[in-house]
């Protein structure tokens, strides 16, 4: 009997241990699904680092743009940037009355010359003067002289060519003004610059690098941006002179054509 309940008492603390051991594939669960919460905040970290490093290279260029302005002193950039909107103000001005002049001369002409053999002399200058532009005015002066002789007619369509095409460059003076201006004001922006770093190193005492790094970050802030301000402004510049130039070969041959069907009209009359 004492042997009986010796083994009973022995058999109780084993069979508790067993029961408090923890089963190793429930650990090897549990510490995947711990595994897998881990990865799964990492990715979502990285996830959100990345939304948030696109959202701050999105706004960037305009914070960086707005930091070197006021990096390269405010005062001469301010110039600068004034110089950009003035030209750029010209050069809009100036593109949309080219836009404006364009219109399709060979079927003006064509119209003209119909008038013209059905003997309308009035509703060929009346066609000429309800139509925009400086081709459809050169043709109209020139209808305006018929009945006088062919070299009278030539010099006078020349002339009033001439007035047509400074009509169409004018304003040009301001914008290559604003071009000279730009890299100018840069490159006085330089010379400032580095006047402030000369001073900072006569104030200070001392030529360290620090000192004489701020003159020059304004001196090479302003150049760079007259520089960029002048080749916008030259872009918008070269881009209006073609406009100016295909308006006065249209201008040219419609009036070599008109005074062909003119001499022709006059032969008949």
């Amino acid at each position: 009997m004492f042997l009986l309940l010796m083994s009973l008492a022995v058999s109780q603390p084993v069979n508790a241990q067993e029961l408090s051991k923890p089963d190793s594939s429930s650990v090897v669960l549990s510490d995947s699904i711990a595994n897998d919460s881990i990865v799964t905040t990492m990715v979502d970290d990285e996830a959100f680092a990345d939304a948030t490093g696109e959202e701050e290279e999105a706004g960037g260029f305009h914070k960086q743009l707005k930091t070197k302005f006021i990096d390269g002193n405010v005062g001469f950039m301010s110039l600068v940037a004034l110089a950009l909107v003035l030209g750029l103000a010209f050069c809009i001005e100036r593109i949309l009355y080219l836009m404006m002049s364009e219109v399709k001369f060979r079927k003006l002409l064509d119209d003209v010359e119909a008038r013209l053999k059905a003997d309308d002399l009035e509703g060929a200058k009346q066609l000429c003067r309800s139509t925009r532009g400086p081709v459809s005015s050169v043709c109209y002066h020139a209808l305006l002289h018929i009945h006088q002789p062919m070299d009278a007619i030539e010099r006078s369509v020349t002339n009033y060519g001439g007035l047509q095409a400074a009509n169409l460059e004018k304003g040009c003076s301001w914008i290559k003004l604003f071009i000279a201006m730009a890299p100018s004001l840069g490159f006085l922006g330089t010379v400032i610059g580095m006047v402030m770093a000369f001073d900072s190193i006569q104030t200070q005492g001392d030529i360290s690098p620090t000192i004489v790094a701020q003159g020059m970050k304004v001196a090479l802030i302003t150049t760079i941006f007259g520089i960029i301000v002048a080749l916008v402004l030259q872009l918008f510049y070269s881009y209006i002179l073609s406009k100016i130039e295909h308006l006065t070969a249209q201008m040219e041959e419609s009036a070599i054509r008109l005074l062909d069907l003119m001499a022709v009209w006059k032969e008949k009359h």
